[in-house]
């Protein structure tokens, strides 16, 4: 595909390594593509050996590695390392803070990118809105106004929801094995839409060389979407043991909120308790549509819980 001769991907954490492993494949299946991805100086001398392992694998796939500083590098700085690619994609998360997904759209834009798929890996931040419980969620909505202003540089949104194994970590609450707890955000019958970060990866080298190309458009993924009634059944089946069941509800993880504002995990339990924006009906998704496998939340809590 000629459209993405060269591909530069940000950050190579969880979301990041799938998405590069992925491209990579399908790089060595066309020639003169090249992919590439963005790490700070510091990482690629790291004596970590666990930063080592990935970097080795990088190296393994053919993948060049571009040094940068995403958090401390001015836009102008950011513009000049991406003008040689044709292709950005964002895989940094939120960890940087506010302001930092607009700098990133900012540089990609000034450097007339011609096609860009930001950090949006998540919920349907149109269908939520501004003003939510997440306050970063506006700055989504940010990236997406300053995308959807211009037409210069292509881009693709792809909405995944919850990464698979956030539900089952203790600190969010909803599945707590340590506990032997099921909560349920807002009402057993609420649903929530998850994709695993390895299908994420795959799915997102799908999008990048579908034909016809995908342009300016929100594209829905899901490995399942799934109620939380249905999240404790299949959490009990898998685990072996009964749970205790709670529900709670918006007006208490408000309240649970409201003492503690600036921690991030109420901000979430609150948004997807209100249950706007976070699921979606799977037969309608990308991957659902091209008849493309991916794990749902059974395969995954009967492979990963014991």
């Amino acid at each position: 595909m000629a459209e993405s001769t060269s591909i530069l991907v940000l950050g190579a954490g969880e979301l990041g390594m799938a998405v590069l492993r992925n491209l990579a494949a399908r790089a060595h299946q066309a020639p003169g593509m090249s992919v590439s991805v963005l790490l700070r100086p510091s990482t690629i001398a790291s004596s970590d050996p666990r930063k080592q392992q990935d970097i080795d694998e990088l190296r393994s796939l053919g993948i060049e590695l571009v040094q940068g500083e995403l958090a401390s590098d001015s836009p102008a700085e950011l513009s000049a390392i991406f003008k040689r690619f044709h292709t950005v994609i964002s895989c940094t998360g939120f960890v940087t803070g506010s302001g930092f997904q607009r700098k990133l759209t900012r540089a990609v834009l000034d450097a007339g990118v011609p096609r860009y798929i930001p950090w949006q890996f998540g919920v349907d931040y149109d269908v939520i809105g501004r003003g939510s419980a997440q306050d970063l969620f506006d700055e989504q909505l940010d990236v997406r106004d300053l995308l959807r202003s211009q037409d210069r540089t292509a881009w693709i949104i792809i909405s995944t929801g919850m990464f698979t194994s956030f539900l089952f970590e203790p600190s969010l609450g909803v599945v707590d094995l340590t506990q032997d707890t099921v909560h349920a955000l807002g009402s057993w019958d609420n649903s929530v839409t998850v994709t695993t970060p390895e299908d994420i990866g795959k799915l997102t080298a799908e999008i990048v060389f579908a034909e016809p190309p995908i342009r300016n458009q929100v594209v829905y993924t899901a490995g399942d979407t799934i109620t939380y009634g249905r999240l404790a059944d299949i959490a009990e089946t898998a685990s072996g043991r009964a749970l205790r069941r709670e529900v709670w509800t918006v007006p208490e993880l408000k309240a649970e909120l409201a003492k503690d504002p600036d921690n991030a995990i109420k901000k979430y339990r609150v948004v997807f308790a209100e249950g706007r924006g976070v699921a979606w009906d799977k037969n309608r998704t990308f991957n659902a549509q091209r008849g493309i496998e991916v794990v749902d939340v059974q395969r995954w809590a009967r492979e990963n819980l014991n």
